[in-house]
């Protein structure tokens, strides 16, 4: 395993940990989220550099554009969560009450 394969698979399994460990709030759910996202598109832009093919250089932009559509949905249901709850606490949300 290259030192790039380790740096993005632990990037990623970092991010998996702490929204596994530390989901109190839900701003740093959708944060941890935001990482493996991130570290999915560095991977997948690097693996593309490694293959040399032109066919998978719009793959990676298009993973990149749901990740910012992801956040920016994250965003609107984090605001209308606080509104609606008062609070951002994970545990505060019940799906049964919506």
């Amino acid at each position: 395993m290259s030192l790039a394969q380790f740096a993005f698979s632990s990037m990623f399994l970092l991010s998996l940990s702490g929204m596994v460990f530390h989901r109190i709030h839900l701003l740093s759910v959708l944060l941890c989220m935001e990482g493996m996202m991130l570290s999915l598109y560095l991977g997948f832009s690097l693996w593309t550099l490694h293959v040399e093919s032109l066919n998978f250089s719009a793959s990676s932009l298009l993973l990149l554009a749901f990740s910012a559509c992801e956040a920016s949905a994250g965003l609107a249901l984090l605001v209308a969560t606080a509104r609606t709850h008062g609070s951002d606490h994970v545990r505060a949300l019940n799906l049964l009450q919506c």
